[in-house]
């Protein structure tokens, strides 16, 4: 394992890049709900736009030395499908249980992060 998840100078800048990608994410969620917009609506424009900040960032910085072809692109969607039901799944148990939507979404993070940067690593970037 130690491997296969190295703490290295990538993972840093990946966890930087996830950091501000979730703020997006959560900050667009946050405000769309509280404008009354529905919550699994408002998480999907949140997760989107936080989509769009993630990919940016990882393809410029955190795997800049990665190939990029339509294979690639093609292998982080479906990361990003992947991450998306983990986030939709726990963010409808969160409002089922809590009538909030925040603790699933504050929960599903650190899941796909490791998700995401073991995938891009090992599959998506390589």
């Amino acid at each position: 394992m130690s491997r296969f998840f190295v703490w290295d100078a990538r993972l840093l800048v990946y966890l930087g890049g996830g950091v501000v990608s979730a703020l997006v994410d959560i900050g667009i969620m946050q405000w769309l709900i509280g404008v009354s917009v529905a919550p699994l609506l408002a998480t999907s424009v949140g997760f989107l736009v936080g989509l769009c900040v993630n990919y940016l960032f990882h393809s410029r910085l955190t795997f800049r030395t990665a190939a990029r072809s339509n294979g690639s692109f093609l292998r982080y969607l479906s990361v990003v499908a992947l991450n998306y039901l983990i986030t939709l799944g726990l963010v409808a148990a969160s409002v089922a249980l809590f009538h909030q939507a925040l603790p699933g979404k504050l929960l599903s993070l650190p899941l796909i992060a490791i998700n995401g940067y073991l995938l891009g690593k090992h599959w998506v970037f390589k």
